[in-house]
């Protein structure tokens, strides 16, 4: 049996809106927020910078995270943000 991972991450836009999202794809996730494939909240508030993620291999553990982090107020998700990536640099730049 293969172990699955699983993704909470954050994104934001350059005026600062996040976005909290899930996914089994960071990857291929990120880039489709990056390129507007998928209509919704990141392609209307231009959400392309990937600043946090965290990885797990149960899925129901990274819904409940991703549940809790939205919950949270800006605050406290900018704390968590800093904590691992104090200079909220877009995660994703290396990636090829």
């Amino acid at each position: 049996m293969q172990d699955s991972q699983y993704f909470v991450y954050i994104m934001s836009s350059v005026s600062g809106t996040f976005y909290i999202g899930v996914t089994n794809d960071l990857y291929k996730r990120v880039y489709q927020h990056k390129s507007n494939i998928i209509e919704g909240f990141t392609k209307k508030y231009e959400c392309h910078k990937l600043i946090y993620f965290e990885e797990t291999s149960d899925i129901e553990s990274a819904i409940l995270r991703e549940k809790q982090l939205k919950n949270w107020n800006r605050k406290k998700k900018e704390f968590l943000i800093a904590t691992k990536n104090a200079i909220w640099k877009d995660l994703s730049l290396d990636w090829k």
